[in-house]
Parts: C-alpha cells; sequence; structure tokens
C-alpha cells in the first residue's frame, strides 16, 4: 500500500476532490441520489484509467453519504434515506439558531464514521464477510423487525403512535410488484405502482413538502431561526462525544457489510442505542440533542467501508452505489471477489487511499462551504419556502421524469402534514417503506427453505443470530412499554437511594 501512494499523481488526489465536490452538490439535492450519480460517472469514465475513475467514484460516495445532512439539519428535507435520523434533531437545533453547530457535528463525526469503515475494510475484511455470510433470510427478517421496533426513539411522545406509522410505512413498501409471484400486489390495476412507491418522492413529500404546509399554517413568515451562533464552536467540546460516534460507526460498519441492510437502518439503530445509553443529553432527544447528530452521521458514513467488504470479498454489493461500483469494475474488465486481492492488489488499494481521501474533503468541504449554506435559514420564509416547494418538485421529478411522482410527492406531504398535526411521526413510515419490501422478501424466503424441514419453527429460528436477534427484538418492545419503563425508573431509583 505505501508503494501505491508513494506512486499516486497529483491527477488522482485532482479527481478525488472533484468527485468529493460533485458529491456534495448532489448529495445535497433531494432526488438527485449518489447512487444516481455513480452510474452517471460510469458511462464518463469508462474509457479512464481504472484507478482514476474509481478515485473519483470514491470521492462522490464519500463526501455524498455526507451532504444528505446538510439539507436535512437546514430545511428538514434528508438528501438521503439515511439521513432521516439527523432530521430528527439537526432541524430542531437550527430553530434554535445552532445551524453551524449542526453543521460541525456532522462533519467531525461523518468524517470519524467514514475513517472508522474504512480501517476497518482495510484491516478486517474477510473476518466480517464472514459473518455477513452466516446471516440466513430469517435472521434478515428479525434484523429488519429489530428496526422496526425502534420507532421508541423515533418518536418520543408515543410509542404506539410510532408503531402505528411504521406498519404503514411497512404495508406501502409492499406495493409493486411481488418479488415471489411475479405479480402485481396492491397495484388496483395502475402501471405506475407496478415499480412500487419512490421512496425518494415519499421522502421529500413526508418530509420536505409536509414542513412547508406546516410552516404555511402557523401563518408566520418570519425566518426559520432569527439568528446563527456567531462565536466560535469549539471542535475540542463536539471532540467529547468521541466514544458515541465510535461506538455508532462500528454499528454501521457490521450493519453495511449485510447486503441490503444499508445507512437507514445502521442510522436508526445507531440513533435507538444512543438514545437508551446516553445519561445526560445535551436536550431531551427530538428536540435538538447533539447526540442523535453524533450517532446518526457516524453510522451511515461507516455504512461506506462496511458496504465495500462483501463488494470485494464476495463480488456481492453491499448497497446500491457498491452495485454500481461492481458495474463500473466490469467495464474496466476486473472482477470483484476473492482473487481480487491476489490478482489485483492494486484496485483495493485504490479504493482504500479514494476513500480516505473522501474522508479529508469531508472536512475541507465541511468547514468551509457547509458554513455559508446556513445562512439560507435567514431568509424569511415568504421567499424561502417557494424556493424549497420548487426544491422538492423538481427533486420528485428528476427520479424518473414523470408527472406521477409529483402528485405523490405532494400526495405523502399532505399525509405527512396531517400526521404531524394529529402527533404521529413521519420518520417510523419511512423506516417501514425501507424496510417493508426486504422483511417481506426474506421471511417469504426463509418459510420456503423451511418448509420441507421436520420441524420447520425450528429450523428457522434455531440459529444463534436468530436467537440473539429474537432477544434483540423483544427487549427493544419491553423497553418501550409503559410498565417497563416504570418498574426500570424505579429499580434505579431505588438504586440510587
Amino acid at each position: 500500500m505505501f508503494e501505491f501512494i508513494t506512486s499516486m499523481d497529483i491527477s488522482f488526489i485532482l479527481l478525488v476532490a472533484l468527485g468529493s465536490f460533485t458529491g456534495l452538490i448532489v448529495g445535497a439535492m433531494p432526488g438527485l441520489s449518489v447512487t444516481m450519480a455513480t452510474a452517471l460517472l460510469v458511462s464518463i469514465t469508462f474509457t479512464w484509467t481504472v484507478n482514476n475513475a474509481i478515485g473519483m467514484i470514491m470521492g462522490v460516495y464519500v463526501v455524498g453519504v455526507f451532504s444528505g445532512a446538510v439539507t436535512a439539519i437546514l430545511v428538514n428535507i434528508p438528501g438521503a434515506p439515511a439521513s432521516v435520523a439527523t432530521t430528527l434533531d439537526g432541524f430542531p437545533m437550527t430553530k434554535k439558531g445552532e445551524a453551524k453547530k449542526a453543521l460541525k457535528t456532522a462533519t467531525i463525526y461523518s468524517f470519524l464514521g467514514s475513517v472508522v469503515g474504512m480501517v476497518i475494510l482495510a484491516l478486517v475484511a474477510q473476518p466480517i464477510t464472514k459473518i455477513a455470510l452466516m446471516f440466513s433470510p430469517m435472521d434478515y427478517f428479525l434484523l429488519a423487525l429489530f428496526g422496526l421496533t425502534t420507532v421508541g426513539s423515533l418518536t418520543s411522545k408515543n410509542f404506539v403512535k410510532g408503531l402505528i406509522s411504521a406498519a404503514l410505512g411497512v404495508f406501502l413498501g409492499l406495493i409493486g410488484m411481488d418479488p415471489i409471484m411475479g405479480m402485481g400486489r396492491f397495484t388496483y390495476g395502475s402501471m405506475n405502482l407496478l415499480s412500487g412507491i419512490p421512496l425518494i418522492a415519499a421522502l421529500i413529500g413526508l418530509f420536505g413538502f409536509s414542513e412547508i404546509l406546516m410552516q404555511v399554517s402557523d401563518k408566520s413568515m418570519k425566518p426559520i431561526s432569527h439568528n446563527i451562533e456567531k462565536d466560535k464552536i469549539s471542535t475540542r467540546k463536539l471532540l467529547k462525544y468521541f466514544p458515541l460516534g465510535l461506538f455508532s460507526a462500528l454499528i454501521g460498519t457490521v450493519i453495511g457489510a449485510l447486503p441490503g441492510a444499508g445507512g437507514p437502518v445502521a442510522s436508526l439503530i445507531a440513533y435507538d442505542q444512543a438514545k437508551k445509553t446516553t445519561k445526560n443529553p445535551t436536550a431531551p432527544f427530538g428536540e435538538g440533542a447533539v447526540e442523535g447528530i453524533v450517532a446518526s452521521e457516524s453510522a451511515n458514513n461507516a455504512c461506506i467501508g462496511g458496504a465495500l467488504i462483501p463488494m470485494l470479498t464476495l463480488g456481492i454489493p453491499g448497497d446500491a452505489v457498491t452495485a454500481v461500483i461492481i458495474s463500473a469494475l466490469y467495464v474496466h474488465n476486473l472482477q470483484p471477489g476473492p482473487l481480487l486481492f491476489t490478482q489485483t492488489p492494486d484496485l483495493f488499494y485504490t479504493l482504500l487511499v479514494g476513500g480516505f481521501i473522501g474522508c479529508i474533503m469531508i472536512l475541507v468541504l465541511g468547514f468551509t462551504i457547509a458554513p455559508q449554506l446556513a445562512k439560507i435559514v435567514l431568509i424569511p420564509k415568504k421567499i424561502l419556502l417557494p424556493l424549497v416547494a420548487i426544491l422538492c418538485v423538481i427533486g420528485a421529478y428528476a427520479i424518473s421524469g414523470k408527472v406521477y411522482d409529483v402528485l405523490l410527492m405532494i400526495l405523502f406531504g399532505f399525509a405527512g402534514f396531517i400526521m404531524k398535526k394529529r402527533g404521529y411521526s413521519v420518520a417510523p413510515m419511512v423506516l417501514g417503506l425501507v424496510l417493508g419490501k426486504m422483511m417481506d422478501e426474506n421471511f417469504r424466503r426463509a418459510v420456503s427453505l423451511a418448509q420441507y424441514e421436520d420441524n420447520p419453527i425450528f429450523a428457522m429460528f434455531s440459529s444463534p443470530i436468530s436467537i440473539i436477534l429474537i432477544c434483540l427484538v423483544i427487549f427493544s418492545l419491553l423497553s418501550n412499554l409503559p410498565a417497563f419503563k416504570k418498574l426500570f425508573r424505579g429499580k434505579k431509583n431505588g438504586g440510587n437511594q
């Protein structure tokens, strides 16, 4: 690896930097996903050398995941599903006038998460892949179910309403072509619904457009925040959350190594664990807790290194972006998999070095450009809200170029507005949308595999991983029941006396 670094030319560094800047712009724009940008780069870079092509793609990938936090914090629109948990405390901090602090926190811990993921990729890629291979379809179902039980962290006021919102999201996630039977499901004859509910359109509607309606209903056209902190934000003070960031990054890396799980699951589980383990948060979770941003951003950026692990060692993509990277490798006549490390070791080092340069670019762009973007919260709402509405429409239309997606986005916007007014959190619905299809496919696959066993129930739930996940699901559900909370609080108070 040292030989590769010493032989690296300045053009490689500049291309990674250019990719990083592109990732910042694309990732912060709702509807323009990092996956879309990576796919376009494959067609642009196929005549380049493989090192330059992969370097630029890694720049887009690493910074693109971070940049989803920018709009999540400033205008309550997650740039990507992995940034949903960041909105929960990021936007409340912005309304308090702490936008720069929230952005700086996201920058530092996105950097930490990305570095941890890349370091683990460099050190223990093959051992973690062996663990990921041990996951059965039922284990994936239970992991998704455990993710759904974290709605207690997403809706601190009413756990039951959170479950209802998540269940509705799961149902919406089942709409479309049945993956097993190959026929339409809950489509009611609509050809547009055969491909399912577009996640980005739903995301923009539930968070962005619904927030516009909320602001309009308040009949106040004052800026989102009256001020932005002018005092210098101490990096040293923000680094006190390093243990939480490191723990969240480890969660993100492990979940990222599980094909199909990805950033949304990792960030929400890390957020849930942060809420349960943080004794004295800076503010209540969901009302501007710095710890919430630390956990979410550390975890979703650590997923980058995790998702690259099965891609490089087995040729199995960990998420949508790594699936595109695999296609880029095929374009350059390279075969990802076990022989990659012996036949083309330079490619592994290219990915690592490109990833680490991307991590540095997170700090560079996060400390220079992101604070300037924070000034948009001072714009009066009569100017800002129409601009955000246009951004929502463009973002929804950019998915597939259909007016249908725009109409769907508006529909979800009104649904999110009504839910917020009734006290239902929209974040669990997004989580259900993300996990619904994953749960359905893996549960049905597990049942199909177990139906010929002598004891199907035992065959599905007897593996050590399944048992651990079942225990986690039960504990997560019980910990959100009022009786359990009262009992736990009573024991805790008794122990303090």
